[in-house]
């Protein structure tokens, strides 16, 4: 995918206090031409004031946003060139669909020819041309979430913001909308700006990610490069399933970095010629990165283990193991079986490998 130069949205320097609570501190992220941008983080770390912020709902105590390279920081919401999807949907009760769609092009004083086709094209866009004469209460909350959408749509926006607009579905439907809504981005072609807490949603959804914690960002990156090459343990441990392993370097060489865990089990991870020899460090390894083994390995990074907990998870199954020799308490490893892997239960003895290529060093 190719992008203009100019960003679609962006926030420079951007800070916002809500009485003591900072919100944002001295953010800084730009959403490209065309891209689907999700800002993922926990509750609270200032991802909604993101898209109040660009969406005029709310001015920054200090910093600028931007529109297309247009400072618009001190524009009315109905002066910029977006449109907002709430996570309630906000729909009128007393319109049909009809009337929901048309509401923002007649605030507009378009003409009644124009407004009846624009409002049929982005129905019919959103298959919800059947459903025009339907008060909100006569729909489905998959056919909701498609009205609050097409109506965001019809006033022909530059850039679309989406706060949290699936998790009223349940997770059959979500996971339908999802897919959805990916396909109607790529068809239309414009910048989406996604707000969510939802680590799948993310990954599946972004062309990039952007990590918040605590008014920051601690990344922005591919969902491939969030997920296989986090830049901070907070990342590391927010995305995901993780085995974070603090650990004690001892040397380094052509082979690995050469570490000790807990209770002095080694353990070889890519070599790195920034951490000498008694450098503290966090190690990431993936559950689905770690793997039964059938036998005893002479090679690096083999253990013997016990089951302690087995949770079964539909198309896996997640095993909590403590390895054999690291000390009271022991050490906990999890591992992410495939789901047609045997059944192992609590008290289970195992052998466990992980390729040095598979152990990260965190930053």
């Amino acid at each position: 995918m190719s992008f203009d130069s100019t960003p679609a949205a962006e926030w420079c320097g951007v800070s916002k206090r809500y009485g003591e609570a900072l919100a944002l501190d001295d953010l800084s992220l730009a959403a490209r031409p065309g891209e689907f941008l999700t800002l993922l983080g926990p509750s609270g770390c200032g991802k909604t004031t993101c898209l109040r912020l660009l969406g005029g709902f709310e001015g920054p105590d200090a910093g600028a946003v931007f529109l297309a390279g247009q400072d618009v920081t001190g524009l009315p919401p109905h002066r910029r060139e977006v449109n907002t999807v709430f996570q309630s949907y906000a729909l009128f009760p007393h319109l049909d669909v009809r009337g929901n769609l048309a509401f923002g092009l007649r605030t507009q004083r378009l003409p009644a020819p124009e407004i009846a086709r624009r409002v049929y094209e982005v129905a019919e866009l959103v298959a919800l041309d059947g459903l025009l004469d339907r008060r909100p209460d006569q729909l489905s909350g998959g056919q909701r979430q498609r009205v609050a959408l097409a109506r965001a749509l019809v006033c022909a926006p530059r850039v679309l913001l989406l706060d949290e607009p699936l998790s009223a579905l349940d997770a059959r439907l979500r996971a339908q909308v999802r897919g959805e809504l990916r396909a109607l981005q790529r068809r239309l072609g414009l910048t989406f700006v996604f707000v969510t807490h939802d680590q799948e949603e993310a990954l599946t959804l972004s062309d990039r990610v952007a990590v918040l914690n605590a008014g920051r960002v601690e990344q922005v990156g591919t969902p491939e490069d969030i997920y296989q090459r986090p830049a901070s343990r907070f990342v590391a441990g927010f995305v995901g399933h993780a085995n974070l392993l603090e650990a004690e370097v001892r040397s380094h060489d052509a082979d690995g970095l050469r570490c000790v865990l807990p209770g002095g089990v080694g353990i070889v991870a890519p070599a790195s010629p920034a951490h000498s020899a008694g450098t503290r460090v966090t190690l990431l390894i993936r559950p689905e990165n770690v793997r039964l083994a059938m036998s005893p390995d002479v090679g690096a990074n083999c253990y013997s283990a016990e089951v302690v907990e087995r949770t079964f998870q539909g198309a896996g199954t997640l095993l909590t193991l403590a390895l054999q020799g690291t000390g009271k308490p022991s050490l906990r490893l999890r591992v992410l079986q495939p789901g047609a892997a045997p059944a192992l239960g609590a008290g289970a003895a195992v052998l466990v490998s992980i390729d040095p290529a598979d152990v990260r060093v965190l930053p």
